[in-house]
């Protein structure tokens, strides 16, 4: 019997309104995870990617809102639930790191009171029992002097200990997923080393499912199992680690790939993707990638590709692959 997945996204609408105008922020999006797998999510600044997940934990305010598909949860579409019920879920059953430590803890209350306040919501622990568990979750996440940190508040800690609060205050309820967005963006080379090898370790003990937002393949070499590729609001590829970082298929995946410095030779400059991903406002009815893809043809300018069979697991929307003999 085949297991259900953790998370499953179907179809995926998020709209924002402005002065009139709708654009869709992200449109048609399409992934599952399952318990114990790391998907990754990539792309430039703009692609969606953290828009996909704050859709998830219904954090989306207005002006805009999740004006299609389903966001299956073990089954429960959170879409149709109500706030009391969604609370109940956000925090405790699915837990996400926000992109930012400093701008994410509050600065005007201590770790302890930050990390208790969560297990005073979810849990039946009394007070005495929630500070115990406070300094066991942080002693969980490397941090020494746990018994004196509850104590501190967010800006005499460093990036990396307020990155590990972070995990820790996520880790609070055990979740069944969790959702990091560029967890170890301000970090040096070092301390993301070690945050990453802390949750690819906290989610093997529990089993977790979790979904790694990035613009560092490198990580998603490292971590993940998956990996989908977004670009402006849309999935143009994905499928197994290993098979889309060897054997890309999308024009815009191979440009990712090929802008690595490891990739580029001593004597050659570095590659890169020419122009920017272009505002919602912006997107054409074709290939939202066709005005910076070389091997662009009427055809994308004019038509919008669907996911195309790519491999043995994997898709790619990209209309060279219609005839099913991959890209150039």
């Amino acid at each position: 019997m085949e297991r259900q997945p953790v998370l499953e996204v179907r179809d995926l609408t998020t709209t924002f309104y402005s002065q009139g105008q709708s654009f869709h922020a992200i449109s048609g999006v399409s992934f599952a995870i399952n318990q114990g797998e790391t998907l990754g999510v990539v792309g430039e600044s703009g692609c969606g990617k953290s828009v996909t997940s704050l859709s998830i934990m219904g954090l989306i305010k207005p002006p805009g809102k999740v004006s299609g598909g389903h966001i299956l949860f073990k089954g429960t579409d959170l879409l149709t639930l109500g706030k009391k019920e969604l609370r109940e879920i956000r925090g405790n059953r699915i837990a996400m790191i926000f992109q930012e430590p400093m701008t994410s803890l509050n600065p005007v209350y201590t770790i302890g009171n930050q990390i208790g306040e969560v297990l005073k919501i979810h849990t039946r622990l009394k007070k005495r029992e929630r500070v115990a568990r406070t300094v066991e979750l942080l002693q969980m996440v490397g941090i020494p002097r746990a018994e004196e940190i509850v104590h501190d508040y967010p800006h005499q800690l460093s990036g990396g200990m307020r990155q590990r609060v972070m995990i820790a205050m996520a880790m609070a309820c055990a979740p069944e997923l969790l959702i990091a967005d560029e967890p170890t963006t301000a970090l040096d080379v070092t301390i993301q080393a070690q945050i990453l090898e802390l949750m690819k370790d906290l989610q093997r003990k529990n089993k977790m499912a979790m979904m790694l937002i990035t613009h560092d393949l490198g990580v998603v070499s490292e971590v993940c199992d998956q990996v989908i590729v977004m670009y402006a609001g849309m999935i143009v590829e994905k499928g197994p680690v290993r098979q889309i970082l060897d054997n890309p298929q999308h024009p815009y995946t191979k440009g990712l790939l090929a802008s690595l410095p490891k990739n580029a030779k001593a004597s050659r400059r570095l590659s890169y993707i020419p122009g920017q991903v272009p505002p919602p406002t912006q997107w054409g009815r074709g290939c939202r990638f066709a005005d910076r893809c070389s091997w662009a043809t009427e055809q994308c300018r004019q038509e919008l590709p669907p996911l195309f069979s790519a491999g043995p697991a994997s898709q790619a929307a990209c209309w060279l692959l219609k005839e099913g003999g991959g890209t150039a």
